[in-house]
């Protein structure tokens, strides 16, 4: 398969892309090659298939749940559980294993192509994108039973360690950041999230630290000092499920760069590269020969070119998703080329009237989820 005419990031002029066995096979100027399946995107933009490198996927049917601005999670999670306790426990009705699908569904239509799971393992059948779910999970110091031996069992080897750390603006969040440090008796990889009390000396012993500037502002009014600390350890992009975090990733995305702690090529690292790297999918992250072909294809608004273009993109823009090389979701525009040159052999249906292609079938599993909870609000649907 070829796609023709596109914009990609940090480059000039018009490319086309050559996609086979689910990888990248060529990248070259427009017009310098020839295959017979392709399709035509005008100077579209194109870049990698994003990464999320935090998100818990069976909690984003819940509303965003607080009630004040906290100095930590402990004291948030007392709050709602005394105070919006029925707003949990009417999404709870749900079962498991449709809310993840909502989940999954909630990163695919965002541009997402990967997305870090944290909690417990979570049974998905032939998901549209790559879950991550290898890596140990804890969910924090003050809320993880055992937390000391399970870090330091010397069974746990060979992947990466990820916990919520220093969630906080207060004293104790920053000397549990001290804590795990000091219990990390092994020296393992740990990917810490959020970090909000972490200081520079403090960063320079963990792999990682993932970065949930919207997730954080509304719980604390702070976020992770990441223009301090990115000299120290990589930064990764988060959005958190919708507890605390939006359903809109890419107002997350431009909420960052609002913030003006990470320059626009960094801040897009945070969505590539850097996850890639840090969670040893070294084939992920990137457009190269070889690599995964992840990739998504947005419609550019109009008067708008390079960094500009890319942080102005709604879900709405997309206009292809591939994983690994298969169509996960098509705007309207493309039904018809794509039919005729038979380049998906999924199913696929809107997402809503006159909505995106998305593999699968959405809107049955709305109305599923709806009759376990028939007062749920869904968010608007590209």
């Amino acid at each position: 398969m070829r796609l023709n005419n596109l914009r990609l990031t940090g480059a000039e002029g018009l490319h086309d892309i050559w996609v086979d066995a689910g990888k990248f096979l060529a990248i070259r100027p427009s017009g310098t090659g020839s295959g017979e399946v392709s399709l035509d995107f005008g100077g579209a933009l194109a870049f990698p298939g994003l990464i999320n490198s935090h998100d818990h996927l069976d909690f984003n049917l819940f509303p965003a749940l607080g009630n004040k601005i906290y100095n930590n999670y402990t004291e948030w999670g007392r709050d709602i559980h005394t105070n919006n306790s029925a707003d949990i426990q009417k999404i709870l009705k749900v079962p498991q294993q449709l809310r993840t699908q909502w989940g999954v569904y909630r990163n695919l239509l965002n541009g997402f192509t990967t997305v870090v799971n944290h909690g417990e393992q979570l049974d998905i059948d032939r998901p549209p994108i790559t879950v991550f779910q290898d890596c140990h999970c804890l969910h924090s110091v003050h809320f993880e039973r055992h937390w000391k031996w399970k870090l330091n069992d010397p069974r746990r080897t060979g992947r990466p360690f990820a916990i919520h750390v220093g969630e906080g603006t207060d004293a104790v969040a920053k000397e549990e950041v001290d804590e795990l440090i000091r219990w990390n008796l092994l020296r393992r990889p740990i990917v810490g999230i959020h970090g909000v009390a972490m200081t520079e000396q403090q960063a320079a012993a963990f792999h990682a630290l993932v970065w949930c500037p919207v997730s954080n502002y509304f719980l604390l009014d702070r976020t992770a000092p990441v223009d301090r600390l990115s000299p120290v350890l990589p930064i990764l992009f988060g959005t958190d499920s919708t507890l605390t975090g939006g359903w809109n990733a890419w107002d997350q995305v431009r909420f960052a760069r609002d913030l003006r702690l990470i320059g626009d090529a960094g801040l897009m690292e945070t969505l590539t590269t850097a996850p890639a790297d840090a969670w040893g999918l070294h084939d992920r992250g990137r457009i190269e020969p070889g690599c995964s072909a992840d990739l998504v294809i947005a419609r550019i608004r109009p008067g708008l070119a390079a960094w500009e273009a890319f942080f102005a993109i709604n879900s709405d823009d997309l206009l292809l998703v591939l994983h690994e090389g298969q169509i996960r979701l098509f705007d309207p525009l493309l039904l018809e080329p794509i039919t005729e040159q038979g380049l998906t052999a999924d199913d696929f249906q809107p997402a809503c009237a006159n909505g995106k292609y998305v593999a699968g079938d959405l809107p049955a599993l709305m109305k599923e989820i709806g009759s376990y909870c028939p007062d749920i609000l869904f968010p608007p649907l590209p």
